[in-house]
């Protein structure tokens, strides 16, 4: 049996889901795609994943039953040099909490808030 990351999926909420989606596509420079939800409770737009890598999956996601805002769970994206997404924050709509810092043997780190008032992160080694 292969041992897995704890985290398996993360849903990001939104109250503006093509405002959200602009935000994350521009920065991240990634297309979402639209995700079917069994329940029909929610509208879903999916990162770009594969279910069977290493690492996690996830959505941007409105519903009625959670609100986005700072101060709960961080979501950090991994990328090949934070200050690229850094520098893409403010003109996607987003605002920089805490520019490019080193975590040590980690790599580096930067700290935004999204469209919707959600905290995310941006990891990479260099």
């Amino acid at each position: 049996m292969i041992k897995a990351n704890s985290v398996s999926w993360f849903d990001i909420y939104v109250n503006d889901m093509v405002r959200a989606v602009g935000f994350y596509e521009q920065v991240l420079s990634v297309k979402l795609e639209p995700i079917g939800d069994p329940t029909g409770e929610t509208e879903m737009m999916g990162f770009p994943g594969n279910m069977e890598a290493y690492g996690a999956a996830g959505a941007l996601v409105k519903t009625d039953h959670a609100r986005p805002g700072p101060g709960g769970t961080l979501v950090y994206f991994a990328v090949e040099d934070c200050s690229v997404e850094q520098g893409r924050v403010e003109g996607a709509g987003g605002k920089i909490v805490r520019t490019k810092f080193s975590i040590g043997q980690f790599g580096f780190v930067t700290l935004c808030e999204d469209t919707e008032g959600n905290m995310v992160g941006f990891n990479s080694m260099k």
